[in-house]
């Protein structure tokens, strides 16, 4: 780890001397790459600083134990060690963390699309519950919400919804949330009051850039039509909605957010190339079962992954049999405490793995 960590430590000083070279803010290109892989590098870099300068405190306290014939200072000097000691082991836990292998899609915007299951209506209704819940917690984040397609039921409930949410690392911490979610309660149509169970699935995609994919012209087919639906969340303003079918996958997308067909075309070959992008990911992921079942957050979408129960207040995350009793909390967006546990389970995950293969 500590080779990988000097070579790092070299080829970060070499990126900070072509920064600062003169001509290459010429090349918008060069150093918009430079930027991002130093961006990439920093973390790692201070870290393994810190932790070469805690190593150095230890030297230096030893030094003095060796030579120091006074009490205070000996004793002074054995405080400082013990505490290098500690910051040593917990810089080596963090970089053991930040050298694991990245997702490649992890830094990219998502697109999320939610779908009603079993259920009826209620599972319409927990759907569009889930959408705010989602909603709430990227405004939380500073980032963008926009809404690509949508088919609503009349009261208040969605059969599903496609939104993209655009923000930094957005792809690194709602691929988590993939998966069957389960809510159990007391519908408001149920006169005897007795619990139904309905679910809907969530499936997070890394947005797919046109380099990506690329989609054969003879194998779309596209039709423009009038907009329909009963308006809400997702309302109907325009006559220029757009309808994309894929031949070779029977992918069908309908887009009818924007005024202006221009702009629906845009978002439905938005959407059908993150659609794409993921088949691919799936096929790869499909090869790789074995690593894939041993991480957090990277299973099947048919995966039961939480569930919300309203007459106890909990949500309860299958995966790390976390559970947390602040269920409208969380349904306003407070999801970061469920995310930072997943995440920290998957790297354990991960490290474990790195462990048993050395």
């Amino acid at each position: 780890m500590f080779d990988k960590l000097e070579d790092l430590l070299m080829h970060y000083q070499e990126l900070m001397n072509n920064l600062s070279e003169p001509d290459v803010s010429k090349d918008a290109k060069r150093f918009q790459s430079l930027m991002k892989e130093q961006s990439d590098l920093a973390p790692i870099i201070e870290t393994y600083n810190e932790y070469k300068k805690e190593k150095e405190n230890i030297e230096d306290s030893l030094a003095i134990l060796n030579e120091e014939s006074d009490e205070e200072m000996r004793q002074l000097a054995k405080e400082e060690m013990n505490e290098s000691k500690n910051k040593v082991e917990e810089l080596e836990d963090r970089l053991k963390i930040l050298l694991l292998p990245k997702d490649p899609n992890d830094e990219k915007n998502v697109i999320v699309e939610i779908r009603a299951g079993a259920g009826g209506d209620e599972a319409a209704l927990f759907a569009a519950e889930i959408y705010r819940m989602y909603v709430h917690y990227a405004e939380s984040r500073g980032w963008k919400v926009e809404t690509m397609e949508c088919e609503e039921i009349g009261i208040g409930g969605m059969k599903s919804v496609s939104f993209m949410l655009s923000g930094k690392g957005a792809y690194s911490v709602m691929k988590y949330e993939s998966g069957v979610h389960r809510v159990q309660r007391v519908p408001e149509t149920e006169s005897g009051g007795r619990i139904h169970t309905s679910t809907i699935t969530v499936a997070v995609m890394p947005e797919a850039e046109e380099v990506d994919v690329e989609i054969n012209d003879n194998d779309i087919r596209i039709d423009v039509m009038r907009a329909s639906g009963n308006g809400g969340q997702c309302v109907n303003t325009t006559d220029s909605a757009v309808r994309l079918t894929h031949y070779p996958t029977g992918i069908v997308i309908y887009s009818q957010t924007e005024k202006s067909q221009i702009q629906n075309k845009a978002k439905a070959f938005a959407l059908l190339r993150t659609k794409l992008y993921d088949l691919e990911m799936q096929k790869q992921h499909d090869a790789e079962a074995e690593q894939r079942r041993s991480q957090v957050g990277t299973g099947d979408r048919s995966e039961k992954i939480r569930t919300y129960n309203f007459p106890q207040g909990r949500v309860t995350d299958h995966r790390i049999k976390l559970t947390l009793y602040k269920l409208n909390d969380i349904l306003n967006g407070d999801i970061q405490e469920i995310l930072d546990a997943l995440i920290a389970a998957d790297q354990a995950a991960k490290l474990s793995n790195l462990d048993e293969a050395s």
